[in-house]
């Protein structure tokens, strides 16, 4: 394994940088600022609706229009006495533009007093859904942090691994140098030097797997902490690790965010039910609408309008839509019921198998202590006696290899130990940033939360992540 040293990156680097940047995560805190609104949608059925409505016209007409008019000259005879003969006439044309400007203002305002209970179960709805999506962004965090840990452990492992391999390389090609040597003086036969190459072109294979292993573990790596590992230092061993088994599974019904999520999911169901229900009952609502009228143009009255009134709407029959709606709601909220019991079997499942591997793995680290103490003596006695000429060239290459398989499995076992360790945190629900104690600012989702609940105006900000860290 690793040695620690003052300049090597920790593991709780590593979570940090994985906590403050993997996407994965950074998008499931944006998923949960979401579903905040949702509460937020749902009390603003408490609150007014409020339209301002107005629209101008302009309207010119144009008036031709013929009229008659009594002639001059038949009017000064009449004055001199002339008689009352009819008087003759004229026809004069007459033309008129009128211009009307007429403008009207309105402003309605509308407030629900009774949804047949529907803003209450919706809002019940909406809380639950934020409840389960912090639920779910715990259980993500668990997920990216668990991936960091392992994603670390595996460039822990096979640069182990590598180095091991080409230890073990040098020796076989020592190995082989000394078999040549031998051949050359005729104490080993061809066949000791064939099985020498054999076994150092197998080390060459091995080792090229291990850098290979290990360049894909430094792929993912980077794809979870967000940076190329360094040096990095062996990890310390976990903390806060249940004593027993029912221990676990006990802590694990109460916290591992899977089940929390899942009891919360099937909540808001309960509260769909309320929700649709609320489609058979009456609705009530007030209204209230203010209106002016006039001509601009100065031309006809000035009217204002006001009037208010309550609005009492009974639903008799719509189409038996709303019967189907509260039959299949029901029928979800079931669905939602037997999938709590079904997280609950697989975390339990989980609880059991993180349990078994770490204590498996705890078994494996004391058995190859043993086995690498056993084959250093082994391989030490073997190459003393071929030297005199009691073992054969095999018989020291088998023993170096099972030394060498040793040492590996031994790694292997260290990082599986590891990691089971944190599994088994992850899934009692312990292996958050906070439960780790790392240090980092933690995320509150309650800011926003609080921030957004009660805003009956706004835009928002699409990236409040620095706000909201604590």
């Amino acid at each position: 394994m690793a040695v620690q040293t003052a300049s090597a990156e920790t593991l709780d680097d590593a979570l940090v940088s994985a906590y403050s940047s993997n996407p994965t995560l950074l998008a499931q805190r944006a998923h949960l600022r979401s579903a905040d609104e949702g509460v937020t949608q749902a009390l603003a059925n408490w609150r007014p609706q409020i339209r301002l409505s107005g629209d101008v016209n302009r309207a010119n007409a144009h008036i031709n229009q013929n009229q008659a008019v009594p002639s001059q000259v038949s009017t000064a005879a009449q004055a001199s006495g002339g008689g009352s003969a009819a008087t003759p006439t004229i026809t004069s044309a007459v033309n008129q533009t009128i211009i009307s400007t007429p403008m009207d203002a309105s402003v309605t305002v509308s407030q629900a007093l009774y949804r047949g209970g529907r803003t209450v179960a919706q809002t019940r709805q909406a809380e639950a859904i934020v409840e389960a999506e912090r639920a779910s962004l715990r259980g993500t965090e668990q997920s990216v942090l668990l991936s960091a840990i392992t994603a670390y452990m595996d460039v822990v492992q096979f640069r182990a691994v590598v180095e091991l391999s080409i230890n073990n390389e040098q020796v076989l090609q020592r190995q082989l140098d000394a078999t040549n040597d031998r051949f050359r003086v005729g104490e080993v036969t061809r066949t000791d030097v064939a099985q020498a190459e054999s076994r150092l072109s197998a080390a060459h294979a091995d080792r090229r797997q291990a850098e290979g292993n290990l360049a894909a573990a430094v792929a993912t790596y980077v794809k979870v902490v967000g940076h190329a590992p360094e040096k990095l230092s062996a990890p310390p061993a976990a903390k806060g690790l249940p004593a027993s088994l029912d221990e676990a599974k006990a802590q694990a019904e109460h916290d591992n965010p899977n089940i929390l999520s899942a009891q919360y999911n099937y909540e808001a169901a309960n509260h769909g039910i309320d929700l649709v229900a609320g489609e058979l009952l009456p609705t009530v609502s007030l209204n209230g609408t203010a209106a002016k009228s006039y001509n601009y143009s100065g031309q006809g009255p000035m009217e204002r309008v006001a009037e208010a009134s309550v609005t009492v709407s009974v639903p008799i029959y719509q189409q038996g839509q709303e019967f189907s709606r509260l039959r299949a709601q029901k029928q979800t909220a079931g669905q939602m019921r037997i999938s709590v019991d079904q997280v609950i079997r697989d975390t339990l499942e989980s609880v059991t198998k993180a349990w078994e591997s770490l204590q498996t793995s705890r078994a494996r680290i004391a058995s190859y202590g043993d086995q690498i103490r056993a084959a250093e003596v082994a391989l030490e006695g073997v190459t003393r006696e071929s030297q005199v000429g009691s073992r054969t060239v095999l018989d020291v290459l088998n023993a170096e290899q099972e030394l060498l398989v040793a040492k590996v499995n031994l790694v292997q076992a260290q990082h599986d130990e590891a990691v089971a360790a944190f599994q088994l945190r992850g899934t009692v629900g312990q292996a958050s940033a906070r439960a780790l104690e790392l240090p980092v600012q933690y995320y509150d989702p309650m800011v926003h939360y609080e921030e957004v609940r009660d805003k009956w105006i706004g835009f928002g900000d699409p990236s409040p992540d620095a706000k909201e860290a604590k």
